[in-house]
């Protein structure tokens, strides 16, 4: 036994006790890779335990979150404020330490993991961050932004499609801070992975244009700090380090199975391990001696206040940039931002220009851009369509990171992560494009941005069968309702100039959780307002037009059948039935307004209601009730241009009047 094996092997107690005690969990990968992580926090990490949100801290992603005993053992014995009883507690109901690791439930968990290669996609993201907030802010003689980002990753995580999307950017880019480490045990859950997984994975990211070092014992620490060293020292690409470890390392009888990957290893085998590992201590005891080698905060305080004398410095050189960063950081928006995105957003309806919702969005990005340096967009190999970018963007290349866009190419999934990643950072706000229809590619990065609630904008354009001729494999149906049952993600479909300068004002002041704006491809008329109706867009939901004469029935809309609402309202008008309009582009907005709110703009005398909408309908059916009508799409669309898909798929004006004088009584 080498004379750091004890502080590896409190790991591999504190792990197999805590799942045992749970009755549940995967002791097989942190007692796998406990001898790369000692090595790896205690020679290497930068972090301040008592302040895990220092701005210039390494980052730390454990991509096959399985393994949360592992993060969970290191930010105790480390002092985190994260005590044995939270390890007692694991997978317990608001213990602190959940199943999987999940960000802002843990103290110095970075990211929440869990569904593989995500959290390698988020590191690429924090990688990319880094060299870009390093670019526009260190200045000769102020180093302000110099750290690293180091990941964790296993067998499953590069089996992942999204793997090859962002580690492909990443070699691209040139993601010299970026290190991962990847635990080739051999092992999943359904066995031994050479049945399934056969890559060659060193030639594989050297194709990426990696730095990779390769064949290291995981389990003999100077190989190990060797080859940290030897990634460290290669600063113009990422490095990949190829670890050899046995799952389940210490259990005599189950290492190296499959048997040890997700279940605990039972009173019999446990008692074995700890006889194999010379570990005599009770479960959940670790001696003084071990927390003494373990203990990170002294010099964690020490690393954060030398950079903070940096900071200081750096006020004094360049006071500008630093309040700029320090802002940045922060996640606060310029003072004046909020008044300027108000004239800005009057301005947009006085010009009352009709266009496509997408260029109105281009337009909200020249029009908030130059106030907001924190911006960076991005688009899935479809800039010129999604139209994100804007006169300031300036590209980000391997040479060059001081840009604010980000070329992810046809990368829908590894972009939306890679975004998360950024968000989480800090420092940055990211957006960027593909179409609606394509959102499906990347769904399960957007569901991670809700559950972390990430400040991110997802660019969707030509959302509706309006895009035409390209025909239904382009044209989204159940798009639009599918996102919108996503927990904390704002759904903005706006129907004009103004409402997309709102939408873009509630994602960019929105810190909670990310926003998704649904735009159109083609051209949509400009509707009238006046001040208090501009005011209302933020609600989500809004009065758009209201009769002369008291309204019997609702129509409501939103995007590109705004108008057809009111051409329908026109038409039932004529015929003697005022009709009231309501555009509502943020259904979850309007859900959250209060309820006098709610029933002034729907107010139940008003039954008869329609809700028309390019897209399933279905979640519109709590806004018009049990007996309203909604007219929007059952089946997929067809190629022709738009005017005829409009028609072939029965949304139509006259759709609308019928399903409304049937509540009306004709």
């Amino acid at each position: 036994m080498s004379t750091r094996q004890p502080f590896a092997n409190a790991i591999r107690a504190l792990s197999m006790d805590a799942v045992q005690r749970a009755n549940s969990g995967h002791p097989g990968a942190p007692m796998g890779m406990a001898d790369i992580a000692e090595v790896l926090w205690n020679d290497f990490l930068s972090h301040n335990p008592a302040n895990p949100h220092w701005p210039n801290r390494d980052r730390f992603v454990l991509s096959n979150g399985h393994g949360s005993m592992l993060i969970y053992s290191l930010l105790h014995l480390s002092g985190y404020d994260l005590p044995m009883q939270a390890l007692k507690d694991f997978r317990q109901l608001e213990s602190g330490t959940p199943g999987h690791p999940e960000v802002g439930d843990t103290p110095g968990v970075e990211t929440t993991t869990g569904p593989l290669g995500q959290g390698l996609a988020n590191a690429v993201g924090m990688a990319l961050a880094e060299k870009t907030l390093a670019a526009q802010f260190n200045r000769p003689g102020h180093t302000l932004v110099d750290h690293f980002t180091y990941c964790f990753l296993g067998d499953g995580c590069l089996m992942e499609g999204v793997s090859h999307e962002a580690c492909s950017l990443a070699g691209t880019l040139g993601l010299g801070k970026l290190i991962g480490v990847y635990d080739d045990n051999g092992i999943s859950i359904d066995g031994k992975v050479s049945g399934w997984f056969t890559d060659d994975t060193p030639a594989r990211f050297r194709a990426y244009g990696w730095h990779v070092v390769e064949a290291v014992d995981g389990h003999d620490a100077q190989a190990v700090k060797d080859a940290i060293e030897q990634a460290r020292a290669v600063t113009d690409r990422p490095s990949l380090i190829c670890a050899k470890t046995t799952i389940g390392f210490g259990a005599p009888n189950v290492s190296g199975t499959h048997g040890v990957h997700g279940a605990p290893l039972g009173d019999d085998e446990i008692q074995a391990t700890r006889e194999f590992l010379g570990w005599t201590h009770a479960p959940f005891e670790i001696p003084d001696s071990i927390y003494r080698h373990w203990d990170a905060r002294a010099q964690g305080a020490a690393a954060e206040a030398n950079w903070r004398e940096t900071l200081d410095q750096y006020r004094h050189a360049h006071p500008e940039l630093a309040a700029d960063f320090e802002r940045r950081m922060n996640g606060d928006l310029p003072e004046a931002f909020a008044e300027h995105a108000q004239a800005f957003i009057a301005q947009t309806q006085a010009d009352g220009k009709a266009d496509a919702t997408r260029k109105h969005s281009q337009a909200a990005l020249n029009g908030y851009g130059p106030y907001l340096s924190e911006l960076i967009g991005g688009s899935a190999d479809l800039t010129g369509s999604n139209n994100t970018d804007w006169k300031g963007s300036t590209l980000i290349s391997a040479d060059d990171a001081s840009g604010n866009y980000v070329a992810y190419g046809v990368r829908e999934f590894g972009m939306t992560a890679i975004m998360n990643g950024m968000a989480l950072h800090g420092g940055l706000i990211p957006y960027a494009g593909t179409f609606l229809v394509f959102s499906d590619y990347a769904r399960n990065a957007v569901r991670m941005a809700a559950l972390m609630g990430v400040r991110s904008i997802l660019v969707y354009t030509h959302d509706s069968i309006g895009l035409g001729e390209d025909g239904p494999t382009h044209q989204p149906i159940e798009h639009l309702p599918s996102l919108r049952l996503i927990p904390n993600l704002e759904v903005w479909r706006p129907c004009d100039a103004t409402e997309t300068a709102v939408a873009w004002r509630a994602g960019l002041t929105r810190h909670q959780g990310p926003t998704a704006l649904a735009l159109s491809r083609q051209k949509l008329a400009h509707q009238s307002r006046d001040d208090d109706q501009v005011e209302a867009i933020n609600r989500g939901g809004y009065v758009l037009r209201e009769p002369a004469n008291d309204a019997v029935g609702i129509i409501m809309a939103s995007g590109s059948e705004v108008d057809m609402a009111i051409a329908a309202a026109d038409h039932l008008e004529a015929d003697g039935h005022p009709i009231r309009v309501v555009s509502v582009p943020c259904i979850e907005r309007f859900m959250e307004q209060p309820a006098d709110y709610r029933q002034a703009v729907l107010p139940a005398h008003l039954g008869a209601r329609v809700a028309v909408e390019a897209a399933l309908p279905d979640s519109w059916r709590g806004l018009v009730g049990a007996t309203g009508a909604l007219v929007g799409l059952h089946g997929f669309g067809a190629s022709a241009p738009a005017d005829a898909v409009y028609a072939h798929m029965g949304l139509t004006t006259d759709a609308v009047v019928a399903a409304l004088e049937a509540q009306l009584g004709g």
